[in-house]
């Protein structure tokens, strides 16, 4: 009996030893090659938002109304009493027969609808919150100086720009060229007569441009003294710096003079002073 108990006893203990780990080398490499998966935590709520490409196209374009995320609950100061409110043009018929007359024929349809209401709109307009057209005259005034300068120096006389403070009292007469005939006007008033908001304000009262402006005047009963004609003057400017955005710098250059500069009695037919110095050079 001692036997059986024995070899019945080590059953018992090799039934309770752990069993060996294998020696096979694909099981010890299946641990390696087996990829963990990365747990992600998305560490941001924010709802998400449409790329420049992804436009939401069942909202209103900017122009036509404030958007909501720009709104106070509240109103900072009381609304004036008394004070009736300028018109203020939403018609976009109105608004393409203004660019018709300034323009020209097909005027409207130059500009995307976006710019065409953001040229005529104001910073004072809904304190901004549709956009405003300062950038735009930014770049159309620096378009506007320098066509105005090369009109000024393509004048063959120079003395009808010339005020009289600029003119020599002692009736000395300076060294003249064909080439150098018009560079006293650049240092006369003529370029800043040309380029002065009032004469700009001007050329915008021809066109019909106050109609369709966009702005909120302190006194609506006194325009003048609220600065309209600075502002109808930055409408200007800002068309022809949006044309030259959407349409190139040749129209731009173009309207500048047809429409703005030639107006207001700059020469229409400009010639580059080469042109002018040719004939006298040869003849020597």
């Amino acid at each position: 009996m001692a036997p059986k108990t024995a070899s019945s006893s080590r059953l018992v203990l090799d039934l309770l030893r752990p069993a060996k780990r294998s020696t096979c080398e694909c099981l010890h490499s299946e641990p390696l090659n087996r990829r963990i998966p990365r747990q992600y935590r998305n560490v941001s709520t924010a709802a998400p938002q449409l790329s420049e490409m992804e436009v939401d196209t069942d909202l209103p374009p900017r122009w036509s109304h404030t958007p909501s995320a720009m709104k106070a609950p509240v109103r900072a100061s009381p609304p004036r009493q008394g004070a009736k409110p300028l018109q203020i043009n939403t018609d976009q018929r109105k608004l393409d027969e203004v660019y018709v007359k300034f323009l020209g024929r097909g005027g409207d349809k130059m500009l995307s609808e976006e710019t065409k209401w953001l040229a005529v709109t104001s910073k004072s307009f809904d304190h901004g919150r549709r956009g405003f057209n300062d950038r735009l005259a930014f770049f159309g005034k620096r378009i506007l100086e320098l066509q105005c300068s090369l009109g000024l120096l393509s004048v063959s006389d120079a003395a009808i720009f010339l005020k009289d403070k600029d003119k020599d009292p002692h009736g000395r007469e300076p060294f003249r060229h064909p080439a150098i005939e018009s560079v006293e006007c650049l240092i006369g008033g003529a370029h800043e007569w040309f380029t002065h908001h009032k004469q700009l304000a001007s050329i915008a009262t021809q066109y019909g441009l106050p109609e369709v402006i966009r702005w909120h005047p302190k006194d609506p009963e006194r325009l003048q003294a609220s600065g309209a004609d600075l502002v109808y003057a930055q409408a200007v400017l800002a068309i022809i710096g949006a044309l030259a955005l959407e349409q190139g710098g040749a129209v731009a250059n173009r309207i500048a003079k047809e429409k703005v500069l030639v107006p207001l009695g700059l020469k229409r037919d400009w010639k580059p002073k080469g042109d002018l110095a040719g004939p006298s050079s040869s003849q020597r």
